[in-house]
């Protein structure tokens, strides 16, 4: 899909040519007719390393935004629109995200012959995690406390957004499968509306494979999930996705970023999500004992607690929901490897190593120290 030299983060921790061509002046001039109050493209000062889409801050003689561009396929205008209403829900709670520019028709979402684009003012603070990949865990336990007590004050800005669930599962973390009493019957129920999806299975004997992931999980686990308040939530959770000031005492989260997997879910998955994202080094785990972090866990769970407190139950939950929070995102990403990049090898890439085996992580030595110094911390 893309000869260009400029290079993105890979699934082994690796640079790999992007799926997308990163974004060009040419590009940048047919937009222009979109956004006239941007004036005329100068320069892309940075390309973004992230994937799944392609993006850059480009300086105009409006000044400087940021541009994020994604494949109809992947997300449409409308798609791209249930994430601008969350995010504006939140900021009118206040959370500080980047301005959504709205277009000549005031929307904030404008489709562009095979591409969706969505802009936004430049984020302020340090961007220190810029070049992180998604799965690298943080560096200190003052990030992780600040961390997690942002995400604590976006769930409570969140409180109170009832929109439905979002339409797509393509690239997304709806919590789905982790809930549900059965979840061989709910994926089947899903795979109707996801052919790319149900391709990729039918070459694998997935319902023994799903029912063997799902075999550890406690049998009361679908029952407490559907008992625990829906929530409007941000699914990505990582550090990469934060902008900071920091200085020798404290560290303090500036700006939330990508509300690309935001979804209906709970704030109990949302954190699970956070744990996983930033504790542990998924592409490091022949380190064994030291792949697992557990100082950055219990900070980023003590910086949470201090701002949206936990009773005993939902720490409980969190643990039980925690080796397999990355389930219903592991197959989404199966999907779009299958049907939208044609790449098989990063399909299994993502079935074996990520859906399979972080699951079965959690039952390894390094794993089993992880949920036990979750469940001390109740």
């Amino acid at each position: 899909m893309s000869s260009s030299p400029h290079h993105v983060h890979g699934l082994a921790d690796n640079q790999v040519p992007p799926d997308w061509p990163p974004l060009n002046l040419a590009d940048l001039r047919s937009l222009a007719a979109h956004y006239p109050q941007l004036g005329a493209t100068q320069t892309l000062r940075w390309h973004s390393p992230r994937p799944l889409s392609a993006a850059a801050i480009v300086e105009t003689t409006g000044g400087p935004v940021f541009v994020k561009r994604h494949h109809q396929r992947v997300r449409s205008t409308d798609d791209l629109e249930e994430e601008h209403d969350f995010i504006r829900h939140l900021q009118a709670g206040g959370m500080a995200i980047p301005r959504l520019i709205e277009n000549r028709r005031q929307r904030t979402a404008t489709a562009d012959g095979e591409w969706s684009y969505e802009l936004s003012e430049l984020a302020t603070g340090q961007d220190l995690y810029r070049d992180s990949v998604s799965w690298e865990p943080l560096r200190n336990r003052q990030h992780a406390w600040a961390a997690g007590a942002a995400l604590a004050r976006l769930h409570l800005a969140s409180q109170g957004y009832l929109a439905a669930q979002r339409r797509t599962h393509l690239l997304l973390d709806r919590g789905e499968l982790i809930a549900s009493p059965d979840p061989i019957a709910t994926l089947q129920g899903q795979l109707r509306c996801r052919p790319g999806l149900r391709a990729y299975l039918q070459q694998h004997p997935w319902q023994q494979q799903i029912e063997a992931l799902f075999a550890r999980r406690p049998a009361d686990l679908p029952s407490r999930l559907q008992r625990a308040a829906p929530l409007w939530t941000h699914n990505d959770w990582h550090v990469s996705n934060l902008t900071w000031r920091v200085d020798q005492e404290r560290a303090e989260v500036c700006n939330v970023l990508d509300f690309g997997l935001s979804a209906r879910t709970t704030a109990i998955h949302d954190l699970a999500t956070a744990i996983e994202r930033n504790a542990i080094a998924w592409l490091r785990l022949e380190l064994g004992m030291a792949a697992v972090h557990i100082d950055i866990a219990l900070n980023l769970l003590e910086g949470y607690n201090q701002v949206r407190p936990l009773s005993s139950s939902d720490l409980a939950l969190l643990r039980d929901v925690l080796p397999l929070v990355h389930v219903d995102f592991a197959l989404s990403e199966v999907e779009y490897f299958q049907a939208v990049t044609g790449s098989i090898a990063d399909a299994d890439v993502a079935w074996n190593t990520f859906l399979l085996g972080h699951a079965h992580w959690f039952s390894t030595p390094p794993g089993r120290r992880l949920l036990a110094a979750l469940e001390g911390s109740s």
